[in-house]
C-alpha cells in the first residue's frame, strides 16, 4: 500500500527533518519509529516525507524548511495541522494511507479541514519513539481515505516496543475487523451516545453546527440512545498551553543563538513562554488532567461516546496561524474541541460529515473512554456506511 510518513517519525535511510532548518540532513538515518517499522513489516510502500509546522507546534502546516502546505479542496486555505501535509497527501490522492501525530488535534484538524479520517487512539496503544517533548500528550495514529483502511492501519500500527517505556501490551488482533461490517445498525444499536454542540462553550460557525447536528440524527435512525449532553469539562487551555509550551522548550534547548533565529516566529514566542512556567506551574496543569480524566471515566460510566463537532469552522486561510476573528491569537484558541481529549488520553476520531456552501469539508469527532478505540471506530464505520463519502474528492 502506498504509505506517506509525516516528517517526525523516523524513517530508515530517510532524512527526518520535522520541518525545521535546524536539523542536520546529514544523519545518520539508522532507524525507524516504530510506526513506520510496523508499516515495513507489513509491507507498507514508503512514497515520501509529509510536511509538518516545525517541530509539529501548531494547528496549520507551514515551516521555515517547507514553506506554506495547501488545502487539496482549496489552495487558498490551509489543511490545518501538524499533520497538514498528510491529511492533504491523503485527500489529493498521492496515496491511501498515512501516518500522523497529534498532541493538542494534530490528526484530527486537518482530517477535518481536507475531507479525510484520522484517529487519535488511547495513549499508549501506539508506541512513540523517539519520545516526543511533548510528553504525555503526544499520540501516533493514522490518516486514510475511509474508515475500513484506518481500522486496518491501526490494527498494523499497534504493538508493543521496548524503546516506548510507557507503552501498552500488543492488543489482542481484530481492530481491523470492523472494516469487514455492512451492517450499520449492528455496529451502534442500542449505545448510549451523547452529543455536545459546544463541549462547555466553543464558538461555531452555523453553517458547521448545522451540518454536525444533522449527522448526530444518523446514529438516532441507527438505533442508538442519542441525547445532548455535556461531559463538564473544565477550562483548560491555560494548563494545557503550560504542557505544550514546556515541551516546546525543552524541545529547543539545545539550540545556540544563531539558530533560535531560524525557528518559526510563533514556534519562537511560544518557547520564551515555556522557558517562564515554574515545576508548581507543570504540576499545577498535570492535575488539571487528572482532574479532567476522572471526570471523562465517569461521565464514560453514562455514556459510551461522545459526538462533538471535530473542528469549529471549516479551513480557512493559509499560512496564517489563525482565522481573521481570531488574528494574533494562538492556535489554541480555536482547537477546543481537540485538546482537551489529549488532556485525557481518550481514543478521539474525526470522520467527514458534510460539507460547507463553499464545498469545504467539515469533520464530525468521536470520543470514547479510554481503551475503547475499537468502539469508536465501529461508529465511525457505521456512519461511513450510513453517510458514504468516499467518491468526493477534490
Amino acid at each position: 500500500m502506498p504509505t506517506a510518513v509525516k516528517d517526525i517519525h523516523l524513517t530508515k535511510g530517510w532524512p527526518t527533518l520535522k520541518g525545521s532548518l535546524n536539523t542536520p540532513q546529514d544523519g545518520p538515518w539508522e532507524e525507524d519509529s516504530p510506526v513506520t517499522a510496523r508499516l515495513r513489516e507489513h509491507g507498507a510502500v514508503f512514497v515520501g516525507k509529509t510536511t509538518t509546522p516545525e517541530i509539529a507546534w501548531k494547528g496549520v502546516t507551514d515551516s521555515p524548511l517547507t514553506g506554506v502546505t495547501r488545502n487539496p479542496w482549496d489552495l487558498s486555505t490551509t489543511p490545518g495541522g501538524s499533520s497538514g501535509g498528510a491529511a492533504a497527501a491523503v485527500a489529493a490522492g498521492m496515496g491511501p494511507l498515512a501516518t500522523g501525530t497529534d498532541g493538542g488535534g494534530s490528526i484530527r484538524i486537518p482530517a477535518s479541514f481536507t475531507g479525510v479520517c484520522g484517529i487519535k487512539p488511547t495513549w499508549g496503544l501506539v508506541p512513540h519513539y523517539p519520545a516526543s517533548p511533548f510528553g504525555s500528550l503526544a499520540h501516533t495514529g493514522p490518516m486514510t481515505r475511509t474508515v475500513g483502511d484506518l481500522a486496518l492501519m491501526l490494527e498494523a500500527v499497534t504493538g508493543f516496543d521496548p524503546r516506548d517505556w510507557m507503552a501498552m501490551p500488543t492488543p489482542a488482533p481484530g481492530l481491523g475487523d470492523v472494516r469487514l461490517h455492512r451492517d450499520p445498525e449492528a455496529l451502534v444499536r442500542g449505545m448510549r451516545i451523547a452529543y455536545s454542540p459546544t463541549l462547555g462553550g466553543n464558538s461555531v460557525d452555523p453553517e458547521v453546527a448545522r451540518v454536525v447536528a444533522d449527522a448526530v440524527t444518523v446514529f438516532e435512525a441507527l438505533g442508538a440512545h442519542v441525547e445532548e449532553a455535556e461531559p463538564g469539562l473544565p477550562e483548560c487551555r491555560r494548563d494545557f498551553e503550560v504542557l505544550w509550551n514546556s515541551g516546546a522548550a525543552k524541545a529547543t534547548e539545545h539550540l545556540d543563538g544563531r539558530q533560535r533565529d531560524l525557528l518559526d516566529p510563533g514556534l519562537r514566542e511560544i518557547v520564551e513562554e515555556g522557558l517562564s512556567f515554574s515545576a508548581q506551574d507543570y504540576l499545577t496543569a498535570m492535575a488539571t488532567r487528572m482532574d479532567m480524566g476522572k471526570r471523562m471515566g465517569l461521565f464514560h460510566t453514562t455514556y459510551d461516546l461522545l459526538l462533538t463537532p471535530a473542528m469549529p469552522m471549516t479551513a480557512f486561510e493559509a499560512g496564517v496561524e489563525s482565522p481573521p476573528r481570531l488574528a494574533g491569537q494562538r492556535w489554541t484558541s480555536w482547537a477546543g474541541f481537540s485538546y482537551p481529549f489529549n488532556m485525557t488520553q481518550q481514543p478521539a476520531a474525526s470522520v467527514p460529515c458534510g460539507f460547507s456552501e463553499a464545498g469545504l469539508p467539515i469533520g464530525l469527532q468521536v470520543v470514547g473512554p479510554r481503551h475503547s478505540d475499537g468502539r469508536v471506530l465501529a461508529a465511525c464505520r457505521a456512519f461511513e456506511l450510513a453517510r458514504p463519502w468516499a467518491d468526493r474528492r477534490p
